[in-house]
C-alpha cells in the first residue's frame, strides 16, 4: 500500500514538475532572444512617420494631415498610451490599425484604438478565431468587431494615405508587410535588419522560418521602397544594400 502511494506521489511530481521546467525553459529562452532586439526610440524617424516604442517593440503611426493610420497596436495599452503622450497623439486621432500578424506584443493596445478599423491579412484570421494555434496549447484568439481583411497584393486608401498589403507567411501563417504610399515597406516581424542588410527574424519565434526565408527573398523584388521599417530591429534607408545579400 505504501509503495503504491509513494509511486503515485512520485508520478505526481514529475507530471507536475516537467511542465514547470519546460516553461521555465521556454521563458528563459524567449528573454534570450529578445535581448537581441533593438527597436527604435519613440519619436518621429522619417517625415510624417513616427515610431512608438513599448518596451522590446515599435508600432508606427503616419500622418495624414490631423489624422494617422497604425502599422500594429503595441505591446501593452499603459505603454503604448505613454508613449502617445510623449507625442502628443490622441488614440482617437488613428482612424485604422494595420496588423502586420496577431501576436500579443504587436495587439497589446488594440483597446485604445476602439475608433479604427482594424486590417489584417485574410490568412491571420485561423490565428484570431482559435483555428490554428500559435504554439502547442497557446493562441492568439481575440474578437476584432470591426475588421478589414487584406488580400495579397491589395491596395487600400484611407485618407490620403495609400496601403499595399503583401503576404509574407513564415513567422505566423499570414504575417503580413505593408508598403505604404509606395516608398515605406513595414515588415512586422518578417524579417530583422542587421548591419543594414535583411536577415532572419529569431527563428525560436518563428512558427516556420524556412517560409518565411523564402517571402523575405520575394521583397528583394519591390520597386520604389525608400524605407524599411520593422517592429524590432530599427529601420534603413537603403532598400538596395538591405537586400543586397538575399
Amino acid at each position: 500500500m505504501q509503495k503504491r502511494v509513494k509511486r503515485a506521489l512520485v508520478g505526481t511530481a514529475i507530471a507536475l514538475l516537467l511542465p514547470a521546467l519546460f516553461f521555465g525553459g521556454y521563458m528563459w529562452k524567449a528573454k534570450t532572444e529578445v535581448k537581441k532586439m533593438s527597436p527604435l526610440e519613440t519619436g518621429e524617424v522619417a517625415p510624417g512617420i513616427f515610431a512608438l516604442k513599448d518596451a522590446f517593440v515599435n508600432m508606427y503611426l503616419i500622418r495624414d494631415d490631423s489624422t494617422y493610420i497604425a502599422i500594429d497596436a503595441g505591446n501593452s495599452t499603459q505603454g503604448t498610451a505613454a508613449e502617445l503622450a510623449k507625442l502628443g497623439i490622441a488614440a482617437s486621432q488613428v482612424k485604422a490599425v494595420f496588423l502586420t500578424h496577431t501576436d500579443g506584443d504587436h495587439v497589446g493596445a488594440l483597446a485604445l484604438f476602439s475608433q479604427a478599423k482594424i486590417y489584417l491579412s485574410s490568412q491571420e484570421e485561423e490565428m484570431i478565431d482559435g483555428t490554428k494555434s500559435r504554439f502547442l496549447i497557446f493562441k492568439n484568439r481575440i474578437t476584432l468587431a470591426d475588421k478589414g481583411l487584406v488580400g495579397d497584393q491589395q491596395t487600400l486608401l484611407i485618407g490620403n494615405i495609400r496601403v499595399k498589403g503583401l503576404l509574407t507567411p513564415g513567422h505566423t501563417p499570414g504575417s503580413m508587410c505593408f508598403q505604404v504610399n509606395d516608398s515605406c515597406l513595414f515588415t512586422g516581424d518578417a524579417l530583422s535588419l542587421k548591419f543594414g542588410h535583411m536577415d532572419k527574424f529569431n527563428t525560436f519565434f518563428n512558427m516556420d522560418t524556412d517560409r518565411a526565408m523564402q517571402s523575405m527573398a520575394k521583397l528583394k523584388n519591390l520597386h520604389d521602397i525608400s524605407w524599411i521599417f520593422t517592429a524590432h530591429y530599427g529601420l534603413s534607408h537603403n532598400f538596395a544594400e538591405a537586400v543586397s545579400g538575399l
